[in-house]
């Protein structure tokens, strides 16, 4: 009777932590927004600003998927005068450990190439059951983006 009681309680230990292992790790979010008076539709012109620790290459696939769009656009670090450029966009990305390494966390900005105001701001977040690769994070944040309404 022990044995049975014990492998019952056992089972339903089982099947309930993975009931919520699954649950817990399908998490999907992504956001935009304008600031009031911008124009997305006057944009030519891009500069992406690398991060200096970026070891991805996400400046590259942001700039790749701009060009794609249409838009000139070149990449290089920050530069301490105005960009010359219609907008520059700025970019974080956040990598987690879930057996391999994958983006959990993209946040992209649009910014006033003079003054670093932020004009559009972008964010994509996956975690492990949902996750994207870096160039679909980037498609999923430029489409809100370039969708978005103004507030």
């Amino acid at each position: 009777m022990f044995k049975r009681n014990t492998l019952s309680v056992f089972a339903s230990s089982c099947t309930m932590l993975a009931a919520l292992s699954l649950t817990g790790c399908a998490v999907n979010k992504a956001t935009s927004s304008l600031s009031p008076g911008t124009d997305l539709n006057s944009i030519k012109s891009v500069y992406v600003v690398k991060l200096p620790q970026d070891g991805r290459h996400i400046d590259k696939i942001i700039k790749a998927n701009l060009e794609k769009r249409g838009y000139v656009v070149t990449n290089g670090p920050v530069l301490a005068g105005p960009y010359n450029a219609d907008v520059a966009v700025t970019y974080a990305d956040k990598w987690v450990w879930d057996i391999t390494m994958y983006m959990v966390e993209l946040s992209v900005n649009l910014r006033d190439p003079k003054t670093g105001f932020p004009l559009a701001t972008g964010n994509s977040f996956h975690t492990s059951m949902t996750r994207k690769s870096p160039d679909e994070m980037v498609d999923e944040v430029l489409n809100n983006i370039f969708s978005a309404s103004p507030q």
